[in-house]
């Protein structure tokens, strides 16, 4: 991916997942701005909706440099956007990235990620030509775990006091899945 590519644009039964614009930070706003997703989430509760412009900026920015790419999941029933779902810690040479997500409560439970992450996996192997997809997540967060575990990951082990997250040290459980597992 370079800066010229145009941004993909994937498409599921119930979700349209586009590039994130400043229009999306309400939408970003409303669910970042919940302790509960923030909950196991390396970054704060946002207070302000100029964070939510930031981390899209953000987003947006390492697409054109051609180091991740970060999905918005618009709902489209309603237009708004729910959630986010993509690439990060792209690593060309190993031809590995890590995958994150995270979605409004209000969606939670409904098999939102289960259906977007299908066609992301699919641009991860076909289009960014990645063998492995890792996946971090806190051994506590069972619901990540088990969306993960339902689209074919498989668990690795916990990372000891991996990460410096909210003042205190954690553990961070990872998992993957491989090209050749996937189908």
């Amino acid at each position: 991916m370079d800066h010229t590519q145009k941004f993909p644009v994937l498409k599921t039964g119930r979700y349209m997942l586009r590039q994130m614009e400043e229009g999306d930070a309400p939408d970003v706003y409303a669910y970042f701005s919940k302790d509960e997703v923030t909950k196991y989430y390396d970054l704060e509760t946002f207070t302000e909706r100029g964070q939510a412009v930031e981390i899209i900026d953000r987003w947006n920015m390492r697409f054109q440099k051609g180091e991740g790419i970060r999905w918005g999941i618009e709902d489209k029933e309603s237009g708004r956007i729910i959630g986010s779902c993509g690439y990060h810690c792209w690593e060309k040479e190993h031809f590995k990235a890590e995958i994150g997500f995270e979605i409004h409560p209000d969606y939670w439970r409904k098999g939102v990620m289960s259906e977007v992450l299908k066609p992301i996996i699919q641009y991860g192997f076909e289009t960014m030509s990645l063998n492995r997809i890792e996946a971090f997540y806190d051994p506590e967060n069972t619901a990540s775990k088990e969306c993960l575990f339902k689209a074919g990951f498989i668990f690795e082990g916990i990372l000891r006091k991996s990460a410096f997250e909210k003042g205190v040290f954690c553990d961070a459980a990872v998992c993957s899945i491989l090209k050749e597992e996937y189908v």
